[in-house]
């Protein structure tokens, strides 16, 4: 048998749970890279089908429909299901980022001279990164939101807008069920964390 090293080893010196433990990985692996496969499937076509469905729609009423962008919620006749197609671009942020954090420091700064340092986590964590060494977008978002009358945070908010970078954009296919005959719609769960077991 190979070891993690690439040597072969002979099986009668591979340990029994050895043998045991790489039956059940093996087993399990292959068995999800099936459902890998089938999940890449479906998704390819229902995101054609969708399409599909769209083009019939623009064909009927003679209009041109540009790009595959756009939000698509498609209910079952009885109202038991629901899939959505949503496409969300995925934003990063430019050099410009680290201009905006310093003007915002700066204004944190000048705003609470003497004053307690809880203001300045507050900022911090908007820009704190995750191990890939990103900002959380929503974060950094939300400070555009505000609407401060200062012109260094002016300044800092265009830094901010000017950073922002459409990397690509993301499809998503989503199927929900009606609980009951209410108005409330649950997820089916397709990512295997999710799943009850």
């Amino acid at each position: 048998m190979m070891n993690s090293r690439g040597h072969m080893v002979p099986e009668d010196q591979v340990r029994e749970q050895d043998k045991l433990r790489n039956q059940v990985v093996m087993d399990l692996v292959k068995e999800a890279l099936l459902l890998n496969q089938n999940l890449k499937d479906f998704k390819r076509r229902a995101l054609n089908d969708i399409a599909d469905l769209v083009s019939i729609a623009a064909q009927k009423y003679e209009v041109q429909i540009g790009g595959k962008k756009g939000n698509v919620n498609l209910i079952s006749y009885n109202g038991q299901y629901k899939i959505v197609r949503s496409v969300a671009d995925r934003i990063s942020f430019t050099e410009e980022l680290e201009a905006a954090k310093e003007l915002i420091t700066e204004c944190i700064n000048d705003w609470t001279q003497g004053s307690s340092n809880n203001v300045r986590a507050l900022v911090d964590r908007a820009f704190k990164t995750n191990a890939q060494g990103q900002v959380k977008t929503a974060a950094v978002l939300d400070l555009i939101r505000l609407e401060i009358d200062d012109e260094k945070w002016k300044r800092a908010m265009d830094a901010l807008k000017d950073s922002i970078q459409v990397k690509n954009t993301a499809t998503y296919i989503r199927i929900y069920e009606r609980v009951g005959m209410t108005d409330q719609y649950v997820a089916v769960p397709l990512d295997i964390a999710a799943v009850r077991a």
